[in-house]
């Protein structure tokens, strides 16, 4: 079941990816400058952050099975669609339509993990399906470029569209919850339905939210403009985006497992689980400062590694987040608590979207480097203090 989760998740990231690996092509022909390039963006997180309210509630209400079906269903159509955009605006119409399908992705995926596995295999789970993002950002600059350059940009957008209708019928003849597989239910039993005003004022869940806002942007900005960073300050051509961008996602990919690995360890040797899973985040949140460095480095190269490690640093980091909403409430809460929470880090990347544009035509990319490599660190301080064991067991009360 797990592994329907991973592959829908590389899929979204294929979807997600395919802009920024032909942002090149695109630019030129349609005239982008950085700020329209992020207004794009924002246009794709503005809808992200809308929808992820609705997608979580929405999937706790129909159930897992309809709920990813529909999801993977709409922005597998808004990707296929995107082969007839003809300038910047539509282009961005076409990004809202995306982003209201693929936000109910990680609500999805986290409600698999709460349904089928116990608290210590979460974080693991949870890493094992997030990979998926990193394997389908590592697929995605050499396929999609080699479709570019044989035929042509709207063809790329077709390929990634019909990947995740090939999914969507998989999923709908295998997916099942563990009761229907008489598998018996997760550890935390469904129980009563939950208002999204009743889970956004519990103490976790919006300091949880806040949390987000400072971590998941750094995610946003290596998707979207790490080959247009490459191409526009490092001077890689399109060939070169196609053979070396999908190296920081491929270390990506171990930070998933390492993540889910180091609190499960550290369960073993007897640390609540609370403080664990914030441990591991700060171990992971710390190796995303090495953002810093990789804009001031004179060799790509170095760049390119130190970047790679950055990356490494938030997959870790989101392994153990990803577990926490199933580590205080039960089952048919936690795509909805997700979905809020996925509110936080939606508003973050609109707002860091237009910034970082902003201050690439303005500026350079040093502050933005700068930017993303110590604003995590404000993700674990929250996560600690302010989200930490006390707010858990009040919202614990709250809805019992």
């Amino acid at each position: 079941m797990i592994s329907l989760a991973f592959f829908a998740t590389v899929v979204n990231y294929l979807d997600r990816q395919a802009l920024s690996v032909v942002a090149p092509t695109l630019r030129v022909q349609f005239a982008m400058s950085n700020t329209e390039y992020g207004r794009v963006l924002f246009a794709f997180m503005l809808a992200y952050t809308i929808m992820n309210g609705f997608s979580g509630v929405m999937i706790d209400r129909v159930g897992t099975r309809v709920g990813y079906a529909l999801c993977m269903l709409w922005w597998s159509a808004a990707t296929l669609l995107h082969a007839l955009a003809r300038g910047v605006w539509s282009l961005g119409v076409l990004r809202f339509l995306l982003g209201l399908g693929e936000a109910g992705n990680w609500p999805a995926g986290v409600k698999v993990v709460a349904e089928w596995f116990p608290e210590r295999e979460r974080a693991l789970a949870s890493g094992i399906f997030n990979s998926g993002s990193a394997v389908g950002a590592i697929l995605a600059p050499p396929a999609i470029v080699w479709i570019v350059l044989r035929f042509g940009w709207p063809a790329s957008f077709l390929a990634v569209g019909a990947s995740g209708l090939t999914w969507l019928a998989v999923w709908w003849m295998v997916y099942r919850t563990p009761e229907q597989a008489g598998r018996g239910a997760s550890d935390k039993p469904a129980g009563r339905r939950y208002g999204f005003l009743e889970l956004a004022r519990t103490p976790f869940v919006f300091w949880f939210t806040l949390a987000k806002i400072f971590m998941d942007p750094a995610w946003y900005f290596y998707t979207f403009w790490f080959p247009e960073y490459l191409h526009s300050a490092r001077h890689f051509d399109l060939a070169a985006i196609g053979r070396y961008a999908w190296i920081p996602f491929a270390v990506a990919g171990i930070g998933n497992l390492l993540g889910g690995w180091t609190s499960a360890r550290l369960m073993r040797m007897g640390i609540e689980v609370t403080p664990a899973r914030n441990t591991a985040v700060l171990i992971f949140a710390a190796l995303m400062t090495a953002a810093i460095p990789a804009v001031l480095v004179a060799d790509a190269r170095w760049s390119i590694a130190l970047v790679s490690i950055a990356m490494m640093g938030y997959t870790g980091s989101t392994a153990n987040m990803l577990a926490m909403p199933a580590d205080v409430l039960p089952s048919a809460a936690v795509a909805s608590v997700y979905g809020i929470a996925s509110m936080g880090s939606g508003f973050g990347g609109m707002v860091f979207s237009l910034a970082t544009g902003w201050a690439v035509d303005r500026f350079s990319y040093v502050p933005v480097f700068t930017g993303f490599g110590l604003m995590p660190l404000v993700c674990v301080a929250i996560l600690w203090t302010l989200a930490g064991a006390s707010a858990r067991t009040r919202t614990t009360a709250r809805l019992a």
